[in-house]
């Protein structure tokens, strides 16, 4: 089941060390299956605040990405961005084949308190 690395980060002024860190990260994620699936894209926000950018990564499970976000390669690179950009990064699943929303939908209102 895929899974997914999402970052939302802040806008920040240009840096060196930021450069590096856009070098250098594909060849981190590439031996663990990972591949961007959204970078340097404008986005379209549709409801709410969504200030800053979206980063998405994807991998072939969350083992995967975990061991990606755990590597040496990562970890070194890692301050090149965090000390210029603030943001929040998640690791989270996917869904897996034939998931279907319906039944999801009509687990949580049998799950509801009887009125």
């Amino acid at each position: 089941m895929s899974a997914y690395a999402i970052a939302h980060l802040q806008e920040a002024a240009p840096h060196a060390e930021v450069a590096e860190y856009i070098e250098r990260i594909t060849a981190t994620f590439e031996p663990y299956g990972g591949r961007f699936l959204v970078h340097g894209a404008q986005h379209e926000v549709m409801e709410g605040a969504w200030p800053g950018h979206v980063v998405v990564i994807g991998f072939p499970s969350i083992a995967r990405a975990r061991a990606w976000w755990a590597s040496a390669a990562y970890q070194e690179i890692a301050p090149l961005r965090a000390r210029h950009i603030e943001g929040d990064i998640i690791l989270v699943p996917g869904v897996p084949e034939g998931y279907d929303a319906t039944l999801t939908g009509r687990a949580m209102r049998e799950a509801l308190p009887a009125r």
